[in-house]
């Protein structure tokens, strides 16, 4: 979200908040061990008037600097704005000074669109204590409209609001309704979905840092700065990972290394997606009390084993990308097989394995977060509030909205923004993304070969190359757009599957030690085992410097 003055912090080597910033914040309420994502100062007064934030009268209020040509306004819709366009190799920027501001966070705020050279637009505030800006996402993919907010702690009782754009000629950005607000723009949330981590080290994987120094996978993660690993479970897998014994044993590698633990349930064998919500073998055949009896005994036992190893969730997934329902045909939520003989929806009876999962979280732990998971938000909004329409209205009992996010199939930014904040008004609930990656290359992996999912150059998402550059600069936009997001709800995200490199015998099919990994091309290791920049992008925000 930030990129910060050198002279404070170099956003490649960020430190982690000192305890100042935890006092500053400690009267926002954390469900679950989950900070909201905008935490309001206490200072809110009628102060940070922006002159001319629309640019209405043109650029009056504001100084430029750089080629004259390059920072103008123009008219869209008949709403003037913003438009910053280099002419040639260099740099612009339009500044304005905030006048007198209380002590604390504060927050700019703008409307925005950009296209060209990785980072080359940024909004941010200078000159406060401890600066801080975020770099404009590219918006090459359906050009519209994001919200982006940076923040930074004012002790100098001002800042300088500037907008600059930095690059090669033709890079251009175009900025509007600027404001400013008291408090803070966090990614409460940087997590890593560690799932197949142990199976990969028991194949041979290995990690190095960026100097190919070698490094425990999970500690890698925390010392660049996640703090959350989410880890799936499934009942009785063919390869006899991610049981209750594989999610206890790197779950407590992951609170060792100062990390929240996110269960990810599947309440199946194998994957489930929006493509397969497969009965566990042992569940086949009960009525659906017994198969809801059956999802509070295995999510019961599974979290209590967690806790009594001193592993305890934080967080709960009750199921995993569930826009079709779980535990087919039973929990459908339209009918997937015609041929079967449950016919139609069934959401009531979705509704009371839901139900089951989420009671049993808190049976073992109230404080436990409980997430409902979907996913294709490129379907739109309303595939999204049907579905929580409907468990809401059968009193389904749950804390937090999770969302997959895959910009290569899920829609813009700009969708996923718009997500983020009609799902958190509509029902009152902090949204996080728990799945996202994107490619640092498109190369497939001659050490076990296997057609990669993200392949060619048509599937990248324009403004973003296969690059370990532009995977990293994908990752920290998708958190700046969640964080960002109107109504400051916005968690996080959670990366997937970031340690899951390419291994002989850690294939995608679990019964199927021959295939091969589809996904290693979006690791945040290289084919060569080496820590990628992508990593540095969980780092949390620069401290208070007193």
């Amino acid at each position: 979200m930030k990129k910060h003055d050198a002279k404070i912090q170099h956003p490649r080597n960020r430190k982690r908040r000192l305890a100042v910033v935890a006092s500053l914040l400690a009267a926002v309420a954390l469900p679950a061990g989950i900070a909201p994502a905008v935490a309001e100062s206490p200072h809110a007064k009628a102060e940070g008037a922006v002159v001319n934030g629309n640019f209405s009268q043109g650029l009056a209020g504001w100084k430029a600097t750089g080629e004259a040509a390059s920072t103008t306004t123009a008219v869209e819709a008949g709403n003037p704005q913003l438009v910053q366009r280099l002419g040639s190799d260099g740099t612009v920027n339009l500044r304005q000074k905030t006048g007198n501001l209380t002590e604390g966070w504060w927050t700019v705020s703008a409307r925005v669109k950009a296209e060209g050279t990785l980072g080359a637009s940024r909004i941010g505030l200078k000159n406060c204590g401890v600066d801080g800006e975020t770099v404009l996402p590219s918006t090459a993919q359906d050009g519209a409209w994001l919200q982006i907010s940076a923040d930074a702690y004012v002790t100098k009782s001002a800042c300088e609001i500037v907008i600059e754009t930095r690059g090669r000629a033709g890079d251009w950005a175009v900025v509007d309704d600027v404001t400013l607000t008291p408090g803070s723009v966090q990614r409460a949330v940087r997590g890593a979905d560690l799932s197949n981590l142990a199976k990969n080290e028991d194949m041979g994987a290995v990690y190095f840092d960026a100097n190919g120094r070698p490094v425990d996978a999970v500690e890698a993660f925390a010392d660049a700065g996640a703090n959350l690993v989410r880890l799936k479970v499934w009942v009785n897998p063919a390869d006899g990972y991610n049981t209750t014994d594989e999610v206890v044993a790197t779950a407590k590698r992951a609170k060792a290394a100062g990390m929240k633990v996110l269960v990810d349930f599947h309440y199946s064998d194998r994957w489930t997606d929006p493509g397969a919500q497969g009965m566990p073998a042992a569940w086949v055949g009960l009525g659906p009390q017994a198969v809801a009896d059956a999802v509070y005994a295995h999510t019961f036992e599974v979290l209590t084993a967690l806790k009594n190893a001193g592993a305890t969730a934080d967080s709960v997934q009750v199921g995993n990308e569930i826009n079709p329902g779980m535990l087919w045909p039973l929990g459908q939520t339209w009918d997937v097989n015609p041929a079967d003989d449950v016919k139609g929806a069934q959401w009531d009876n979705l509704a009371l394995f839901l139900s089951a999962g989420a009671r049993a979280t808190k049976d073992v732990n109230a404080q436990t977060d409980v997430i409902l998971h979907l996913t294709n938000i490129n379907n739109g909004i309303g595939g999204l509030t049907w579905w929580y329409d409907e468990v809401t209205k059968r009193g389904v009992q749950f804390d937090t909205i999770g969302l997959s996010y895959y910009g290569f199939w899920h829609g813009s930014m700009a969708d996923l923004q718009n997500a983020v904040t009609t799902l958190s008004a509509r029902y009152d609930r902090n949204v996080i993304v728990v799945e996202n990656s994107y490619p640092f290359t498109l190369a497939d992996n001659p050490v076990d070969p296997w057609e990669n999912v993200i392949a060619r150059e048509n599937q990248l998402i324009p403004g973003y190359p296969a690059t370990p550059e532009g995977q990293a600069a994908n990752f920290r936009a998708v958190q700046d757009v969640v964080a960002s997001a109107p109504g400051g709800r916005g968690l996080g995200v959670v990366s997937w599957e970031p340690a899951w490199t390419a291994v002989p015998g850690n294939g995608w099919d679990p019964a199927d030690p021959t295939t091969g990994n589809a996904w290693e091309n979006q690791a945040m290791f290289g084919f060569d085992g080496r820590a990628l920049p992508a990593l540095q992008e969980f780092a949390p925000d620069p401290d208070v410097k007193r």
